[in-house]
């Protein structure tokens, strides 16, 4: 990508509910076990919002982090953007909330849908926005409260999900101060079906016989998006080493959407990948959607896994279908 400004990460934050729900809770509400979960996902516990607590509580508070961390005042953002499916309201949307709540009073606000690439799919808007000599500094976040859209009646999804929030900022910079190295989203509308709510929406409003039926939860054609999950993340990382010119083997670390582990380690395979390089956090947190690439970042960064100035790889999937990846490194450590 051409462009006048090299645009930087500065700084990284996440957040996540107190409350945890662990595969034992789970067996006593639907019939599942430990065993099975912990075997076919490699989720052990989830954090899911208690009653009174919203996704905007977890955005306001990644985002203060984020910023705390980047030593950025939040009236200092041009642009916050946030990747979520799972907004407090239908409109206004959870970027202008969360803008009032941290004070973020010079920015544009606005969310983006991608579903579990809502992230990096705000990212690269970031990216190229600063790039482009638009704005100075942008608050990113992904930010989901996917428990609540869980049918706690289908066992085949209700123990994949988590809530929780992570965000980065980022800043433009001189050109050769650049460290993101590339990005890349992509997306195929002809596979949305495999992935949906099917019912709630304004083309079938919720009503109780909809609530009832479950059609307004998390619907998923499993298998069918695993076999898309791995082709597309493995593209995706393929195009970005080669947009930056890096091998495989210089990337010191993977971070993948935590979807699954048999996803990761399909991918890893598929990439030639060692595992002790493929960051994963699902056992702790499950699937937090457009949140969980942002969150494990900053957990790596946290645990020094992140190594100061060395690339990372972000890739995720998700729902539409939609998919990316981003290659940066962060100069700073936690």
């Amino acid at each position: 990508m051409k462009s006048e400004y090299g645009v930087r990460v500065i700084g990284t934050g996440r957040a996540v509910p107190d409350r945890i729900l662990t595969n034992e809770d789970l067996s006593k509400i639907v019939d599942t076990s430990d065993e099975w979960i912990s075997t076919r996902t490699g989720i052990k516990r989830r954090h899911v919002l208690s009653e009174g607590e919203n996704n905007s509580d977890l955005a306001t508070l990644a985002a203060e982090r984020a910023l705390e961390d980047a030593g950025v005042k939040a009236e200092e953002i041009d642009f916050l953007i946030i990747g979520t499916v799972t907004a407090d309201l239908i409109f206004p949307s959870l970027a202008v909330l969360v803008q009032d709540r941290i004070g973020a009073r010079n920015a544009a606000a606005w969310d983006l849908s991608a579903a579990c690439s809502g992230f990096l799919f705000g990212l690269q808007q970031a990216r190229a926005m600063l790039a482009s000599g638009q704005g100075q500094k942008a608050l990113v976040l992904g930010s989901e409260a996917l428990t609540r859209l869980t049918n706690y009646r289908d066992r085949n999804t209700c123990v994949l999900f988590g809530d929780g929030s992570g965000a980065v900022v980022l800043e433009a910079c001189d050109p050769e101060e650049n460290t993101i190295l590339s990005t890349g989203i992509r997306s195929d509308g002809s596979l949305a079906d495999l992935l949906k709510c099917p019912k709630g929406g304004t083309a079938d409003p919720v009503t109780p016989e909809i609530i009832e039926s479950g059609e307004d939860k998390i619907h998923m054609a499993g298998k069918d998006v695993f076999k898309h999950a791995v082709r597309n993340m493995g593209s995706a990382a393929e195009k970005a080493l080669e947009e930056a010119g890096i091998k495989a083997e210089e990337v010191s670390l993977l971070i993948p959407h935590q979807a699954n582990t048999r996803i990761m380690e399909s991918l890893a395979k598929r990439l030639a990948f060692p595992m002790e390089k493929v960051y994963m956090n699902i056992e702790e947190y499950g699937n937090t959607s457009a949140a969980s690439i942002p969150i494990a970042l900053d957990e790596a960064r946290e645990k020094g896994r992140v190594k100061p100035g060395e690339p990372i790889l972000l890739l995720a999937f998700g729902g539409g279908f939609t998919w990316g990846s981003a290659l940066l490194s962060i100069k700073e450590t936690k």
